[in-house]
Parts: structure tokens; sequence; C-alpha cells
């Protein structure tokens, strides 16, 4: 599909849009809207086995995500969002590199409810912050099924006030290997399905 490789094009080289600059943002944006116009699935929820799973972030303009690479000594690595809709869960897992073993994950847990059947309202639970090998960190799959099972983490492992932590999440774009979608700040994610 056309629109999808002029959005894949449009993106390449921005850095999950730490690198974008004004006029990056204004035709990423443009591709993405044409993009929506096409989307095969416009009933997302709809598509369990498509959502489920982890998704690794290719492009958003959360100043929140993008602010996590403004520290010195570190920067972003690979960000992922884990979906289960059956059980409404998702999880951000943001890997942070730095030092030789002081990468550190940053990662919050969330549960959502379906309000349409393109959008979820979304609940922050938890944030759990840490160097990846004392959190025995391997991947974001085996991380998740780690929390999943109830485990605890520390030093920092902590509950979220629920009432000043909700959002909510728009799905305007899937396919097999691509997920659009815009947050209620309105910030936009493009994420690719893990295999």
């Amino acid at each position: 599909m056309q629109e999808k490789t002029k959005l894949l094009e449009a993106i390449a080289g921005t850095n999950r849009g730490l690198l974008a600059t004004e006029a990056d943002r204004v035709a990423i944006l443009s591709a993405v809207e044409q993009l929506e116009d096409h989307n095969p699935h416009p009933h997302p929820l709809q598509f369990q086995a498509l959502l489920d799973g982890n998704w690794r972030l290719l492009y958003t303009t959360s100043r929140g995500i993008l602010g996590l690479d403004r520290f010195p000594l570190i920067q972003l690595g690979q960000i992922y969002q884990y979906l289960d809709l059956i059980n409404g869960k998702l999880y951000n897992v943001a890997e942070i590199e730095g030092l030789p073993l002081l990468e550190a994950l940053v990662v919050v847990g969330a549960s959502f409810e379906a309000v349409s059947d393109r959008r979820v309202e979304v609940k922050f639970e938890r944030s759990i912050i840490g160097l990846q090998r004392w959190l025995n960190y391997q991947n974001p799959t085996q991380f998740v099924q780690a929390l999943e099972l109830g485990k605890k983490f520390f030093p920092i492992d902590f509950s979220l006030d629920r009432r000043e932590s909700m959002g909510w999440l728009e799905i305007t774009y899937l396919d097999e290997d691509l997920r659009i979608g815009r947050g209620n700040e309105g910030n936009v994610f493009i994420l690719a399905k893990e295999a």
C-alpha cells in the first residue's frame, strides 16, 4: 500500500521522533492521516488476534516518552507496548541504555476498558524503575509474564494514583504489522507488531 510506504519513509531516520524537525512532524502527520483513511480494520477492538502481544514503538509525538532521552549519560533504547485485550491490560516498557551494566528499565502498567470499537479508557496503575540486571530483564514478554504472576520488583515498584493517571487511546489504523493510535493529549503513536 502506497500510503503505508509513504508513512514508513517519512518516519525513517527520526529515531522514534527524537530527531524529527517541525517539517518532519507536519509531513508525518499528513502521511498518518492519509493512511488512516485506508484503515482495513475500522473497528480494531474486534480483532483481538491482531492487537494482542508486543508492539515496538516506531514514532511518537509524546514528550513524556521522548523526554526519557534527555538525561546525561543515557539514551532511550527500544520502547514496547504489550497488549492483552481479554484481561484489559497494557504495559509500556522503555529500555534505557547507558554505561555498561547500568542499563535501566521504565515500565508502566495499566488496565483499560473499551468505550467504543476504536477507543479505550486507560487507568495507569503501576510503575517500575530499575536496572535491567537487578530486575532480571531479558525481554518485554518475559518481564510482563512475571508482572502478571504478581511479582514485585525492588527498589522502585509503586502504585499510581488512579484518579490522576487516566487517559484514553484511540486506534485509528490497524493491520497485520502496523498500528496507529492517538491519545487524549493529542499525541500520535506508530507501532510495529513484534514477531
